[in-house]
């Protein structure tokens, strides 16, 4: 691999300009694409084959009706002080609103709070619903904005009116202020770490460009595939962090070889063949990981592993190709500044530590009291996983600035928690020979389960052998308590099916999120276990090593545990919300432990790749395993330090997001990289490869001849050219 990495950095160098060029059209090309062909996004985040999916399969097909219809907006009112909905003065307000909005040619119906009676007990706040001829998505801007008019003009009547329905007036907004907050401070890392604004330009550069491209294919994609607008902020938070790293590492590289000395074009291809082939492995592992998560067999989280691993291979090929080609433009520019000469005493002091640092040697000093240590703050920050709730966010969980989260709160305040979840009960009585007077038993003995607010009377299909009810839980719904009564009329399905002869399902949004997460708290630990048995094989392969392996998985382990702990105690138990601008706690994400899982494996064997291969470049030539360790934190050390900070800063400024999913993602994403950077690889690695001392590189000689050999480190063409250099000294 190394030698085609060697001839490939140094043709990208001699072909500067039409590498560079080529990548540029490739990006005006995809560009145009997508003015063309425009976005379809398709933010359905079902899974099918569960319980409430076949419910609303049955409720489709014999309620033909409930599919047909358009959207609707919900126009909530409530009653100025000191009246109610049915004082005169308020009735003729909200009267006089809706009147307006028949104005509006799309709409097809409006319900009023009086007609169809869905006024609060307290008769302080009511909504009226309206239908439009058209389906929610399809609902335009012209008629949103006369809605938002008309509750404007209600609003200085002196009726608070609040928007919701199926028709949403908020959208996860595409790019913005996160990716280029994440640049500006990596940028500033990278001028601290290279001491040059050019070398640290050239990363920011080439990471935007195959970012572009990414996003730019994402997007044109969208009118093929299903796919969600949160896996273009997904594939952009990751692939800007990646991009910027794996250029990091080449240029790192390549100064590092200008400063000894060698020619440009030279240390170009031997840095696009060592660092390079790092930045080819660590990139591709990021990519298995990504793609991996399909073997959940959810469509959702497939096409947003599917997206990120598009981006992340775009942002590797850049890498390997584009920052070589920009080298050999800025040429000698790039050299790093050599340092003055210092006194005899104090050169003798840099001698003896030329391949340690104080990092290094205190790691190394005291292994047995970091390694508890870590073991101790891992335990600590883990802790809160042991009360987990994973769900999808609600309205509920929005700003209260947000149109959606006034409605909500406005809804609960007159009908209850419950209302912003219904359950729908689809009775299925086909067998039944009265099949009304079950129904009826049905829905009494429903009423009577524990946590329900109100149950609706049944409402038969056109045969009248199915029939639909509407459960309200007492509780919201992304309470614990909704999903024991999802549970309890599952259970009672059992039951009443053999007495009544009825078959209960249920169904609806609320139904749909609480199986989603069961199935997403299923696939966890067999995705876990296929992750940690892929990465054993992996690094056995590439370290030619046991223990390393093993270790390597089980700092993941360690690192994964910790981020979801981290993240159930702010996200979930509201810790430092208002610090991380969190408008409100509730359960995690469900599908956040397995794409956590997914992202988190793929750049910790980033690191473990960037750390642990040069200890074993170094360990080959010196079989020295203790100089191995501290000469990989003294030279990769730094490198590795910097990418983390990167990735960190990057993945934090997605916590500025208006989306709360983005939001939690990049929040859990920053910390899951700070902990595996500096606690796990930085810190607990050294101090256990000093433990294991040369039994770490332990491997049969019968395996180590059965393994394929993977040349990470470039060993083979740095061997290959000091060959070539001694048979030149021995002919001279």
């Amino acid at each position: 691999m190394a030698k085609y990495l060697y001839k490939l950095g140094e043709w990208a160098s001699r072909k500067r300009r039409q590498v560079f060029f080529g990548w540029i059209a490739i990006l005006i090309v995809a560009a145009i694409g997508v003015g063309t062909m425009g976005i379809t996004f398709n933010d359905d985040m079902s899974i099918p084959g569960t319980k409430a999916e076949k419910a609303m399969d049955v409720l489709n097909k014999e309620f033909p009706h409930s599919d047909d219809s358009g959207g609707q907006i919900k126009l909530i009112f409530k009653a100025p002080g000191g009246e109610n909905l049915e004082s005169p003065s308020t009735h003729k307000k909200i009267q006089d609103t809706l009147d307006l909005v028949l104005n509006d040619k799309a709409v097809e119906s409006i319900a009023s709070p009086y007609q169809a009676g869905t006024i609060s007990k307290n008769k302080e706040i009511g909504y009226a619903t309206i239908t439009y001829k058209v389906s929610a998505d399809k609902v335009t801007d012209a008629s949103k904005d006369k809605i938002k008019g008309i509750a404007k003009l209600a609003e200085k009547n002196g009726v608070q009116t609040e928007i919701g329905g199926t028709v949403a007036f908020s959208h996860v907004k595409i790019g913005g202020t996160s990716e280029l907050v994440g640049i500006v401070i990596a940028f500033g890392i990278l001028v601290f770490t290279f001491a040059s604004f050019l070398a640290a330009g050239l990363p920011i550069i080439t990471a935007i460009i195959g970012l572009g491209i990414g996003a730019m294919g994402i997007l044109i994609s969208s009118n093929f595939f299903s796919i969600q607008a949160t896996s273009l902020s997904l594939a952009s938070m990751i692939g800007l962090a990646v991009g910027i790293d794996y250029a990091l590492f080449i240029i790192s590289r390549h100064r590092q070889q200008l400063a000894q000395g060698l020619d440009v074009r030279e240390s170009i291809a031997r840095a696009t063949a060592t660092a390079g082939s790092a930045v080819l492995f660590a990139g591709l592992t990021v990519i298995v990981a990504l793609c991996g998560l399909s073997v959940v067999g959810i469509p959702f989280l497939t096409s947003m592993g599917l997206s990120a691993a598009f981006t992340v291979l775009i942002v590797m090929l850049v890498s390997i190709t584009l920052v070589p080609a920009l080298l050999g433009m800025v040429g000698h520019r790039l050299s790093p500044k050599r340092k003055k000469q210092v006194n005899s005493k104090k050169s003798l002091v840099v001698k003896k530590n030329k391949d340690s640092n104080k990092w290094g040697r205190f790691v190394t000093r005291y292994p047995v009291q970091i390694v508890l240590v870590c073991l101790i703050v891992t335990g600590i920050i883990s802790s809160p996983v042991l009360h987990m709730e994973l769900g999808l966010p609600d309205n509920g969980m929005k700003s209260k600035e947000t149109i959606e989260r006034r409605a909500y709160d406005l809804m609960a305040e007159g009908f209850g928690d419950g209302i912003n979840g219904p359950l729908v009960v689809v009775l299925d009585g086909s067998k039944s020979p009265d099949t009304q007077v079950s129904f009826t038993k049905v829905a009494k003995e429903l009423n009577d389960l524990p946590n329900v607010s109100s149950v609706s009377p049944p409402t038969p299909n056109q045969s009248g052998k199915f029939a639909m009810v509407t459960v309200l839980p007492k509780t919201g719904p992304n309470d614990s308590k909704t999903k024991d009564l999802v549970n309890d009329i599952r259970e009672k399905a059992k039951n009443t099916n053999k007495d009544e002869k009825v078959k209960l399902m249920v169904t609806g949004s609320t139904a749909v999120n609480i199986d989603i997460s069961d199935k997403l708290s299923e696939a966890l630990p067999q995705f876990a276990a296929l992750i940690v048995i892929f990465a054993l094989l992996l690094l056995l392969v590439v370290f030619r090593s046991i223990l390393v392996p093993i270790k390597a998985v089980l700092g993941f382990l360690m690192t994964l545990i910790a981020t979801l702990g981290f993240s159930v105690f702010v996200l979930q138990d509201g810790h430092f919300i208002d610090f991380f601008g969190i408008p409100e706690a509730g359960p995690l994400l469900n599908f956040m432990p397995v794409l956590t899982t997914g992202i988190l494996f793929g750049l910790a064997m980033d690191y473990e790749v960037f750390l642990i291969s040069r200890m074993r470049e170094d360990y080959t030539h010196l079989r020295d395993a203790n100089k191995s360790i501290l000469s990989s934190l003294k030279h990769s050390g730094p490198v590795v330090t910097a990418a983390g900070l990167i990735m960190i800063s990057v993945f934090a400024s997605f916590i500025f997001a208006e989306d709360s999913t983005i939001k939690a993602t990049g929040l859990s994403m920053a910390f899951g990289v700070l902990f595996d950077a500096f606690m796990v690889r930085m810190t607990l690695v050294p101090a256990v490869m000093t433990l294991l001392g040369k039994s770490a590189w332990y491997l049969p000689k019968w395996l180590d001849k059965s393994l394929p050999t993977i040349d990470v480190e470039g060993e083979s063409i740095m061997n290959h050219i000091e060959g070539n250099i001694d048979k030149k000294v021995r002919k001279y």
